[in-house]
């Protein structure tokens, strides 16, 4: 595997995404950031959680000019979650070079949205279609100088019906652009979308997904009201914890809180995130690796490319937004042959989340439900067309 200095990546973006804590680049940033920075449209089939957002957002980052105060990339995803968190990623990767990214979403005011365009800032958008479609339509989200187009998890997309949207918006986009077409799957639509889309001469990657030898991991999941979460957590993690431990959390903020609270309860517990000065990571990495740290508490993203090995025992303190970073997260414990244990804590508010991993993961996860509220097993259900927001 090669290093981030050995790819197209200038000064200012190494340095950004070394505060950041990326330490070697995933197979998908190794394949695709080349591709991308030589101007080649491309179709990759990658999961959530290979590291694909910074993928193309490397890249991206470094193609724009941020002294050109237009909006230069458009990225598409499926839901208000996502953009949220890829406008994110793509700040911290753009923060060195000072990159204006705008999340534009349904559920939040338009107005608010609206107020930020104006100001004319921002050189990257990241959207959900319904309300990229709305700002086109009312003159605010102007694409006319749109150098590079992202449509990130298109197949999810497509099962959302937003294939008249994503064709509206397309056809709004200048001529002369870069597109990047990133899917888990590659159904007939998006095959078509490529074909007429995408210029003849596109390249495709293909990442497979990350095998996991799930029989050598017990899983375990207690569903728990929320103002009895830590304290259970707090009791499993005392009758369970292994050598090393990892705990995984869905913002940095809630790393923060959680390693904070273990410390005062007398675990040796670190948090590592993107705010750490590079000095400061790998101090706490080499803790944990040579045994003076017991439980690093980390997002995905911190622990995304990590060469950790003995982890006894994985938590996850917040189920992940999707199956594929639980099936990441879970893969760090169960190695080299040995045996692991992933322990999750969820409220019933996430009762559709952990259904969703039941359902496709297929996996023999043992439920201890500690809540008053009933549990509903996970039923087949006919597809329904999601109602443009």
């Amino acid at each position: 595997m090669s290093k981030f200095t050995d790819l197209p990546i200038s000064k200012e973006v190494l340095q950004s995404i070394s505060k950041m804590g990326y330490e070697k680049p995933t197979e998908v940033q190794e394949k695709t950031i080349p591709i991308v920075a030589e101007g080649s449209d491309i179709i990759a089939q990658a999961q959530t959680g290979t590291g694909k957002t910074a993928a193309f957002g490397i890249p991206l980052i470094d193609k724009v000019n941020t002294n050109e105060k237009k909006i230069q990339a458009l990225i598409l995803v499926p839901t208000r979650e996502l953009a949220i968190q890829v406008a994110r990623e793509l700040k911290d990767i753009g923060k060195t070079k000072k990159a204006f990214v705008l999340a534009v979403y349904g559920g939040k005011s338009i107005y608010h949205q609206i107020k930020f365009l104006k100001k004319g800032n921002d050189v990257i958008v990241v959207g959900t279609p319904g309300r990229v479609k709305d700002l086109i339509d009312r003159g605010y989200l102007k694409l006319n100088n749109v150098k590079h187009f992202v449509l990130d998890e298109a197949d999810r997309m497509l099962d959302m019906g937003f294939i008249e949207d994503i064709e509206y918006i397309m056809s709004k986009l200048p001529k002369e652009k870069q597109i990047l077409l990133f899917s888990a799957t590659m159904p007939n639509e998006i095959k078509k979308l490529a074909e007429e889309f995408l210029s003849e001469d596109y390249k495709t990657v293909k990442i497979a997904p990350e095998k996991v030898t799930v029989d050598r991991i017990k899983q375990i999941a207690y569903r728990v009201d929320n103002k009895n979460k830590f304290s259970t957590f707090m009791d499993v993690l005392q009758k369970t914890m292994g050598k090393k431990s990892i705990v995984f959390t869905q913002t940095k903020l809630m790393a923060d809180e959680v390693a904070e609270k273990l410390q005062e309860a007398g675990f040796n517990a670190s948090a590592i995130h993107g705010d750490f000065s590079q000095a400061k990571r790998e101090r706490t990495l080499k803790n944990f690796r040579t045994g003076k740290l017991d439980i690093l508490v980390a997002t995905d993203v911190a622990a995304r490319g990590l060469d950790i090995k003995g982890v006894e025992t994985v938590y996850n303190y917040e189920l992940p937004q999707d199956v594929e970073s639980y099936v990441h997260r879970i893969g760090r414990t169960g190695r080299a042959g040995k045996e692991g244990v992933a322990i999750s804590f969820f409220t019933p508010s996430e009762d559709s989340q952990f259904q969703r991993i039941l359902k496709i993961t297929k996996a023999n996860i043992e439920l201890i439900n500690l809540s008053d509220k009933p549990f509903n097993k996970p039923q087949n259900k006919r597809k329904r067309r999601f109602v443009r927001r």
